[in-house]
């Protein structure tokens, strides 16, 4: 090996570091998203090739065929797979992550054991939480994934004992880690027993959140999978693997901090009890919405919308399911050219992942200015002629102010409700992820315009070009 090639891949890895920062930095913004995203990959790269030709990397062959399937696979996915699965899929992708960080480390003691080495302290450390970690993000993945794609119950599981068994699954993993750190450090069938005893509580630990809930769950698990993967590279003497990971489990956290302080809940409310179906049954049960949904159709909606002076669109998870995002700028482009004052309301939490609506209206290429946070057009509802409310619900139910029954009381939310005239585009009159009827929709000043979002829409806009 030349003698410049280890200084060269250090360097390497330090500019790949450089570009991911980079690559998180812009990606705190819709409008450089998509760059920082750019430069993020073009790190990746670089660590990548830095890495495959490190000194102990072996089986070139092999890897080609292992980097050709995996990135097919990736392509595939990100062409297929739309916005609306797009927590799906990053659960999903947690759970690879963390299931290799886990692989890596069984890999590296079962090498050990068979050579008959004792690993120092520090490495079976390492070891021991790659496997922990890396386990439990696996299995808890996946059960995310199954309750976003609906294959699993959205609603809270628990039983009998459930507490007891999840506490009692922590001590056994304790005992054991203290067994391979202080007794026998070379026992391959204990770690094999540890990472079932994850596996089960990764289970265990996600089975009991409800599906509204989700996508909390799967960031904190994105920080997990990151945490997993820089233990690996402190196994593998690895420094880029470290920085990455860290990165990943730093950026996971804060995004786990913003939904929480969005929903203004904390973080063991969302773990341990936050949107239960017995409080959601209970408080519909007992203090729902009185009065009775008014409607409207079409050409009423679109002679409201032409001649109002204002309008602020509040898209929410039902315009994604819809994929109208193109014709939602339609209608906006259609409003503009009557002069009408149009922009756009973002909650945070607004469908199944932070910056969900963002994403979906750059796509179709909706001016970045006209998206305004919540605190920044929650003081201009009042003076808004009509609120068009697009499949959102829970993120602009009023209860969340005052009624301290509701489970999401105390979540900020849009304040559509004080514009002179509420629009509300939904596919029919159920109730929110959340379980609980929209205060809302039973308003005076409230009107339902029953149907997909996508075929309303579209309905607007013709109806609108006729009155010019």
């Amino acid at each position: 090996m030349a003698t410049w090639l280890p200084t060269g891949i250090q360097l390497s890895y330090l500019v790949a570091a450089a570009l991911f920062i980079l690559g998180i930095k812009k990606l705190g913004s819709p409008a450089t998203a998509r760059s920082g995203n750019l430069w993020a990959a073009v790190g990746m790269t670089l660590a990548i090739v830095a890495t495959l030709l490190d000194q102990h990397i072996v089986g070139y062959g092999q890897l080609a065929v292992a980097l050709a399937v995996g990135s097919g696979l990736g392509a595939l996915m990100a062409y297929r797979v739309e916005m609306t699965a797009m927590p799906q899929m990053v659960g999903l992708l947690n759970g690879l992550g963390g299931g290799a960080s886990a692989l890596v480390a069984l890999a590296e003691f079962w090498r050990a054991s068979n050579l008959g080495t004792t690993l120092p302290p520090e490495t079976l450390v390492s070891i021991l939480l790659g496997v922990g970690i890396g386990g439990v993000t696996l299995t808890g993945s996946l059960i995310a994934f199954g309750k976003l794609q609906e294959w699993l119950t959205g609603a809270p599981v628990t039983f009998v004992g459930q507490r007891l068994m999840s506490v009692g699954l922590v001590v056994g993993f304790a005992l054991g880690c203290a067994y391979l750190l202080v007794v026998e450090p070379t026992d391959l069938g204990v770690l094999l027993a540890l990472t079932l005893v994850t596996l089960v509580f990764g289970v265990l630990f996600v089975i009991p959140v409800g599906g509204a809930d989700m996508p909390v769950v799967v960031s904190l698990l994105n920080s997990l999978s990151g945490l997993a993967a820089s233990a690996t590279g402190f196994i593998l003497a690895n420094n880029m693997l470290v920085v990455a990971g860290a990165l990943v489990g730093a950026s996971g956290l804060i995004l786990t901090q913003i939904m929480c302080k969005a929903m203004n809940r904390p973080l063991t409310n969302v773990l341990f009890g936050a949107f239960t179906v017995q409080q959601a049954a209970t408080v519909a049960g007992v203090a729902g919405p009185q009065g009775s949904m008014k409607t409207v159709d079409s050409e009423e909606t679109a002679m409201m919308l032409a001649y109002a002076r204002s309008v602020v669109i509040v898209p929410g998870y039902g315009l994604a399911v819809a994929q109208a995002q193109h014709a939602v700028r339609e209608l906006a482009d259609q409003l503009e050219h009557r002069g009408v004052d149009v922009r756009y309301a973002i909650h945070p939490v607004a469908g199944r992942m932070p910056g969900h609506m963002n994403v979906l209206l750059a796509e179709a290429n909706v001016p970045y200015p006209q998206l305004y946070d919540m605190e920044g057009i929650n003081p201009e509802f009042e003076r808004t002629d009509v609120a068009l409310v697009i499949g959102a619900n829970d993120v602009v139910n009023p209860a969340a102010r005052h009624d301290k029954g509701s489970p999401i009381y105390g979540m900020p939310i849009l304040d559509v409700d004080r514009a002179q005239r509420t629009v509300v585009i939904k596919r029919g009159a159920g109730r929110g992820y959340s379980g609980i009827e929209n205060e809302l929709f039973f308003k005076d000043k409230t009107l339902m315009l029953y149907g997909n979002a996508r075929d309303v829409l579209t309905q607007l806009v013709s109806s609108v070009k006729q009155l010019d």
